[in-house]
């Protein structure tokens, strides 16, 4: 099973190597690198040149703010500085973040992401085979790449794209097109992927020739002690309220019979209630939905949850370095879980 590390938004440039070179020693295969406050190929070129072997991914850097052209150029120098350990995770965002906070127009953003993916590979294939640029679809028109401007091939393998999703046509779409599919921290529970992911992953025919790998994100209640689980019950039971007070994100909540819990938790938002939200979100749906025990017991309930399931399994390093040495048998462990069978 690959080992993927998350990473939070708030650790600054100035520490994203030394937190890159923790990872990487801690055995993990993959660093996802988010973008919230920082631009997301920024930190991922940071976290590159501090390792050697890490493979980062970004997860997910929103594409339509950004001219297709110098996204695939900065993924393609990405790749180019690392030996090619450099993948380009895509998300579209809700509309009011295009509009409101990037002054970007909006429209259908399942077609357009499907258009940005297209172009964005013959981009590529132009970069690694001198041919003409000549792509033209609904939402981009791109046909004009001089010789001077053309960085030329890589000595490794392009990129290669992830895409996320929580509904149906979200998930088609990465089943068609994406080369890496990760589920939603809402919606990542084994009954999710088995029923509403891998049917539909399974059911599309593909543009690309490599099978898909799943990777799943869910966050899990855990730590070294049962006062350790408690703790990260309430931070994740914090974490979970406010996610799941939006709308699309509350797929598992109508799966498991919770479907009147989001709407309430919506309310209170609306209302300005921030506080009180945590309050809805009981014991019982948080034991449900993520994996909970100590790192004694953790490796175990991830194996009966995703063995054979997904291709990786998202598992955050502890925030106190003094325990990596005991947190690393844990992900060996971990690692030894059987991937999906492709």
């Amino acid at each position: 099973m690959l080992l993927i590390a998350g990473m939070s938004d708030r650790v600054p440039l100035s520490l994203v190597g030394d937190y890159a070179r923790r990872v990487e020693k801690l055995g993990y295969d993959v660093l996802h690198v988010p973008e919230t406050i920082h631009d997301s190929i920024t930190v991922s070129i940071l976290a590159l040149q501090a390792t050697t072997r890490l493979r980062v991914q970004t997860s997910l850097t929103l594409a339509f703010p950004r001219s297709p052209m110098l996204l695939a150029l900065q993924a393609w120098d990405a790749s180019a500085t690392s030996g090619g350990r450099f993948d380009l995770g895509l998300a579209t965002q809700i509309r009011q973040n295009i509009e409101g906070r990037f002054g970007v127009s909006w429209s259908d953003p399942l077609h357009r992401m499907e258009d940005y993916v297209t172009v964005v590979r013959a981009i590529w294939k132009s970069f690694s085979d001198g041919s003409p640029l000549n792509i033209r679809t609904a939402s981009y028109t791109i046909d004009r790449l001089q010789p001077f401007f053309n960085p030329g091939p890589l000595t490794h393998d392009a990129p290669r794209i992830l895409l996320g999703g929580v509904n149906p046509r979200a998930i088609e779409l990465a089943g068609r097109c994406a080369d890496w599919f990760v589920t939603h921290p809402t919606n990542s529970h084994p009954r999710f992927v088995r029923e509403r992911v891998s049917p539909v992953i399974d059911g599309v025919k593909r543009t690309v020739s490599d099978p898909l790998r799943i990777i799943t994100a869910s966050p899990l209640i855990t730590g070294p002690t049962a006062t350790d689980v408690d703790r990260s019950r309430e931070s994740q039971r914090a974490v979970l309220a406010f996610l799941f007070s939006t709308p699309a994100y509350q797929r598992s909540l109508e799966m498991f019979g919770w479907s009147d819990l989001g709407p309430r938790l919506r309310g209170m938002t609306r209302a300005g209630d921030w506080s009180s939200l945590a309050t809805l979100m009981s014991d019982d749906v948080l034991d449900t939905l993520l994996p909970t025990g100590t790192w004694d017991e953790i490796p175990n309930i991830l194996n009966e949850w995703y063995s054979g399931l997904v291709d990786g399994l998202l598992v955050q390093p502890p925030e106190d370095t003094e325990l990596d040495d005991r947190f690393r048998t844990v992900l060996e462990r971990i690692g030894d879980i059987e991937p999906r069978s492709s």
